[in-house]
């Protein structure tokens, strides 16, 4: 028994402030991951209507742009076009989802995995990719694009996404953020400081928590002993929701609820869709060595593009023609984007001063003064070639991946 409880002890005047603000039961996910696509839906009950066939449609023609998108990215690392490439392939659903119930005034703050969901919200794939080339900066405009830059540190993304739409509630713009994270991204300290200011703060800001199975080689249950990685959202005093992360028509339909929910006052929101990453961690990963081939077929089993092609082919909204125009379509990008990965870029050295600080510091000025002096000491050298050391070029062709290509790589890889 605490003093609070013993018989004619002080009792504050309500809310006491020892007592959690919300009841735990509201919070609660369901038991199972909510899906749409497959499921039967009860004539009269919440949600009942099906689908929207133009909503189906579009995230179709995404999830297969997005699973070419993954092969090609990958083949390119393994070309040496890219450094590294975390492939999602398999999760297409949850990236796809989650850039289309995006408002254009929203924000998205991806992982360094997210490369997908920023495709598809509008930006150049070649810029996306930047980062993982080791080229310009992290490649694209995140003000204008209102994508924040991937992220490789585990979770960092969160706290800053709570920050802006913390910061935008309180200048009164009608603003919700999108903050994607892995499930090993939640054992770390970012992802409670974030969900906890987030909940204190009620800020519009949605947690997606894309739980693929194991964070590199550690799978989810030595990870935590929780439920759900849902269930963490009742300790902090926001909804938990539970959705199949391979049913894009059900991720989309909770995204957008809860997207909807922050604008209006609602507070944030965890979603854990639980899905799967039929690919190596990144191409220096063996994912043979902790886990078995059963069990990717089973999940290849439950694929998302599948679910939808089955679904729009059952409502007659899909046919072979147009499974093979997606398919094309999907090729044709990804041939765009070997054609001008291929293409070497030019790069400035002296942008990499630019954009460090909104003010460059002292030492800033010095090293680039250093930098400059030692490149046009090289150019005068006997024998060098004009225009290749001197960061002469605005180095925009690295950065906006206008290039033509040079012809290579024709061949599908």
């Amino acid at each position: 028994m605490t003093v609070l409880e013993q018989h004619g002890a002080y009792t504050p005047a309500p809310p006491p402030s020892w007592r959690p603000r919300t009841a735990p039961g509201p919070l609660l996910p369901d038991a199972e991951p909510y899906r749409v696509l497959g499921a039967e839906r009860p004539e009269g009950a919440e949600g009942a209507e099906a689908p929207d066939g133009e909503l189906l449609l579009r995230l179709y023609a995404s999830v297969v742009n997005g699973r070419r998108y993954n092969e090609q990215a990958t083949a390119l690392t393994k070309q040496g076009r890219l450094a590294v490439y975390p492939s999602s392939t398999g999760q297409e659903a949850c990236q796809v989802a989650a850039a289309l119930a995006l408002q254009e005034r929203d924000w998205l703050f991806p992982s360094y995995r997210d490369t997908l969901a920023a495709v598809a919200r509008g930006l150049d794939p070649v810029e996306v990719l930047s980062l993982l080339r080791g080229d310009w900066h992290h490649g694209y405009d995140t003000r204008a694009s209102r994508v924040a830059p991937l992220c490789t540190p585990l979770a960092t993304q969160l706290p800053h996404a709570v920050g802006l739409a913390h910061a935008a509630r309180l200048k009164g713009d009608d603003v919700a953020a999108l903050a994607l994270v892995g499930d090993g991204g939640t054992s770390e300290g970012d992802f409670h400081e974030a969900l906890n200011f987030a909940a204190v703060w009620q800020a519009p800001v949605v947690f997606l928590v894309q739980n693929n199975g194991f964070a590199i080689s550690v799978p989810l249950a030595k990870q935590t002993a929780a439920p759900s990685l849902a269930h963490k959202a009742v300790g902090y005093g926001m909804p938990g929701r539970l959705v199949d992360g391979n049913d894009a028509v059900a991720v989309h339909e909770v995204l957008t609820e809860a997207l909807d929910r922050a604008r209006t006052g609602g507070g944030p929101t965890l979603v854990e869709a639980v899905t799967y990453r039929l690919e190596a961690h990144t191409n220096a990963d063996d994912a043979t060595r902790y886990r078995t081939d059963d069990e990717v077929s089973a999940w290849r089993a439950h694929d998302p593009v599948a679910l939808l092609e089955s679904e729009l082919r059952g409502r007659g909204l899909l046919d072979d023609a147009g499974v093979r125009e997606a398919a094309e379509a999907a090729e044709k990008r990804a041939g765009e984007l070997r054609e001008r990965m291929n293409q070497d870029p030019e790069l400035d050295p002296m942008e990499l001063f630019a954009h460090v600080f909104a003010e460059q510091t002292t030492q800033l000025r010095a090293q680039a003064d250093q930098l400059r002096a030692e490149l046009a000491a090289a150019e005068d050298e006997p024998g060098h070639a004009p225009g290749h050391s001197n960061g002469s070029n605005s180095g925009s062709g690295n950065s906006n991946g206008n290039g033509n290509g040079n012809g290579r790589g024709e061949a599908r890889r």
